[in-house]
């Protein structure tokens, strides 16, 4: 089952499958069992590889430093760094191509460039309890102020926020012109004002928590809103569709990883004088989760390849819903599937499968759940017709 990708697609999927493969992937069990975390050496020696190997940087144009990587190259990378369980591959963060079109030049300079060489971390507060997956209903007030903005809410699941300095903070402007849009803001974590609530416990085991915070009248300078004002939506589209597509690619990696394993497994394992994988019911799981993958996968490049060729924005934005629904849900069908077929060993918690098991589901809720997504492609459907999505 290959995906038929050039010279310069294959090598960054190999530079990402070794590096998940030799780097990641030997340290799973060890942070299962110590709360998601590894030594600090090692956390240090990851980062730095990635860094090298240029994951950070491979959304940045090349003006800027970056690699300037075409869409179906990151999603060649994440779909290998999505076979790592734990979240071991949230080691590096990225600086995204729509914050250089966002961004000022103080911004880039400040915020973003220390983003892509490790220097800085950055957390994004735009869930709150009660829009959840509709961003547009978020109540997180942006008052203007003589100094700039008074921020004024309650976010919820800001992931990786134990390891951030800075926040990513979506608004609803209060007053002045541009009152009932959304901006964006920097916000620095020391900033007066900012209270950490709380920070749930999760099923998976990830070191990278996702706490609630509360800012109250946190004064935010004009010079930290992202772009010009009232224009915070687009920039949260941008970054939706690139988290979602990105989703769908380490779910495809998940679900591979899954189907390798299970049918090692299942061939290898002897039951009743024979392979387990002989018995027509596995075979049946198998057949299921290959061809779920392939469709997957299909799905997903070709709506990177959709992004590379220029693709209409609004195609776009439902190709990736269509990826991040597809995907995710195949890849927790696989699991299931998978578990089943390790039985009783792949409800420990040392193996792969039972990882997964728990860690994929969150796939289908988080940057929009999959009946956000439904939502999405239907009206996509109804406004444009099969040919236009």
């Amino acid at each position: 089952m290959r995906i038929t990708l050039d010279d310069e697609a294959l090598a960054w999927r190999d530079r990402a499958a070794q590096f998940a493969r030799e780097e990641l992937i030997p340290h799973e069990v060890e942070a299962e069992l110590h709360e998601g975390k590894l030594p600090p050496d090692v956390k240090s020696r990851h980062r730095r590889l990635a860094i090298e190997l240029g994951f950070s940087a491979m959304d940045v144009p090349a003006a800027r430093g970056g690699r300037e990587a075409r869409v179906i190259d990151q999603v060649a990378v994440w779909e290998q760094l999505g076979r790592v369980t734990n979240a071991l591959c949230w080691c590096f963060s990225e600086a995204q191509r729509w914050m250089f079109e966002a961004c000022s030049e103080e911004q880039i300079e400040r915020f973003i460039l220390p983003l892509m060489a490790g220097r800085r971390k950055e957390c994004y507060a735009i869930t709150e309890s009660g829009p959840g997956s509709d961003p547009e209903s978020i109540e997180t007030s942006a008052n203007r102020c003589p100094e700039g903005y008074r921020i004024s809410g309650e976010k919820w699941y800001v992931t990786s926020a134990n390891h951030a300095d800075y926040f990513i903070l979506q608004a609803k402007l209060a007053d002045g012109p541009h009152a009932g849009s959304h901006s964006l803001f920097f916000i620095d974590k020391d900033q007066p004002g900012i209270e950490l609530v709380r920070t749930p416990l999760f099923s998976h085991t990830f070191s990278d928590h996702h706490p609630i915070y509360r800012f109250n009248d946190v004064v935010v300078p004009e010079n930290q809103r992202l772009g010009s004002e009232g224009n915070g939506m687009g920039y949260a589209h941008s970054w939706f569709r690139r988290e979602r597509l990105m989703i769908a690619a380490r779910s495809c990696g998940a679900a591979a990883r899954l189907i390798e394993e299970a049918t090692a497994f299942a061939s290898t394992r002897m039951v009743g004088g024979e392979a387990l994988a002989e018995k027509q019911m596995i075979q049946a799981m198998l057949a299921d989760s290959v061809t779920e993958l392939w469709a997957a996968r299909l799905i997903t490049y070709e709506a990177a390849r959709a992004h590379d060729r220029g693709d209409k924005l609004n195609s776009l934005h439902a190709q990736c819903s269509i990826a991040k629904l597809y995907a995710s849900e195949a890849a927790n069908r696989i699991a299931d599937r998978a578990l089943q077929i390790f039985g009783g060993r792949g409800y420990m918690r040392e193996h792969a499968a039972e990882r997964f098991f728990r860690e994929l589901r969150v796939d289908r809720i988080w940057e929009g759940t999959s009946e956000i997504q439904r939502l999405i492609i239907a009206r996509a459907l109804l406004k444009r017709g099969l040919d236009g999505m």
